[in-house]
């Protein structure tokens, strides 16, 4: 059984995959080719946003974004220490610093509670993570973010693209949205790729010159850059997955609720979805004790998991001394505990059943 099933996926959409390709193939253009507009265009419509900015990698996205915004070293960017490391790793790659702010229990998204504590003279900037497909508690940041100067809020999306939150989409809430299509997220391509949302025209403006080496026109250089196009190829990939991802979306929030439904009796946390969002489920993440003893079980039984991180930033060697000595009790006791069952659009029912199974198995053992 895979733990995600990409294969699957691409059998469904191959004729329309292959042809998307084909075509990039036939003109030749794999940077910025036609394909890259009409992606751009197409996401900006699905999320709500007056603009989509294509980009190399959903890392690239954050660090596109803070470039954009002008972080200038020494700067403080708000996070959670409960992500992936590129949430932390753009803001140090600029000479930023990360604040950490613990995570909720039952989300594993930062707590909005904690968040305006954290901010001093220096903060420049929130960067929420809407972590597992669950969008963070955005409005709520918005208003801190408000009321400390209209600080930007960077909502690092790359697992919750399609996820919405209060009528809205992921990526249109907030100052920048940043998604990742690497080829497990939600929308993927088979490479890297990412995005970055945005109704201000300056800073659409200025990530679109950031993207091709800080270029205003060919070989005019107005600011600062990096490499960071999204390849023609891998546009026309996303091109081709779009056609059925609104039905991903509900298979993902079908087979999510149907995990809730057959866990609920077992001694296991599930993660809360509140009532006024959803939960697209990049990964379908449970929170237990005993953790290395039920997942060496399931994997004697042929089900894949994986853990979705099982050290927090601020006790990683690379960001410790950012951790200003203090404790994230949610974030470490989450890092012991998580663990993520396979999920993907195309897992049947059969396969739902068998992950119960042997899970339920495991936990009597």
């Amino acid at each position: 059984m895979p733990f995600i099933d990409l294969k699957a996926q691409y059998l469904a959409l191959k004729s329309s995959i292959d042809a998307r390709i084909q075509a990039v193939l036939d003109h030749g253009q794999y940077i910025m080719g036609p394909e890259v507009k009409e992606l751009e265009e197409k996401l900006a419509t699905y999320v709500g946003s007056k603009h989509c900015v294509t980009v190399s990698s959903g890392t690239e996205a954050l660090l596109i974004a803070l470039m954009a915004l002008d972080l200038k070293p020494g700067d403080e960017v708000i996070t959670t220490p409960f992500t992936f490391a590129a949430t932390a790793e753009v803001i140090v790659l600029l000479g930023g610093v990360p604040v950490f702010v613990d995570i909720e229990p039952d989300t594993c998204n930062i707590d909005v509670t904690k968040i305006e504590a954290a901010i001093t003279s220096r903060t420049r900037a929130i960067m929420p993570v809407s972590l597992y497909g669950q969008v963070a508690d955005m409005e709520e940041i918005n208003a801190i973010a408000a009321r400390h100067g209209n600080l930007p809020v960077i909502e690092d999306a790359a697992q919750s693209f399609g996820a919405s939150y209060k009528g809205k989409k992921s990526c249109g809430l907030s100052t920048f949205g940043a998604t990742s299509f690497f080829p497990s997220k939600p929308l993927g391509c088979y490479g890297d790729g990412g995005a970055l949302f945005t109704d201000d025209d300056a800073l659409a403006q200025a990530a679109r010159e950031i993207r091709v080496h800080g270029q205003s026109q060919r070989y005019t250089h107005t600011r600062l850059g990096v490499g960071g196009r999204m390849d023609t190829l891998q546009c026309a990939v996303v091109l081709g997955k779009l056609e059925r991802f609104d039905w991903e979306i509900e298979q993902r929030l079908r087979l999510g609720d149907r995990y809730q439904r057959l866990l609920s009796e077992l001694p296991i946390r599930r993660l809360a979805v509140r009532p006024d969002r959803n939960c697209v489920w990049a990964q379908f993440t449970v929170i237990l004790d005993e953790r290395p003893k039920v997942q060496q079980a399931l994997q004697a039984a042929g089900i894949p998991t994986a853990i979705h991180y099982p050290r927090p930033l601020h006790l990683q060697p690379a960001y410790q001394s950012y951790g200003q000595g203090l404790s994230h009790p949610h974030s470490e006791s989450a890092g012991q505990r998580v663990m993520s069952l396979p999920m993907s659009p195309d897992l049947t029912q059969e396969q739902q059943d068998r992950v119960v199974a042997e899970l339920v198995k495991a936990l009597k053992a």
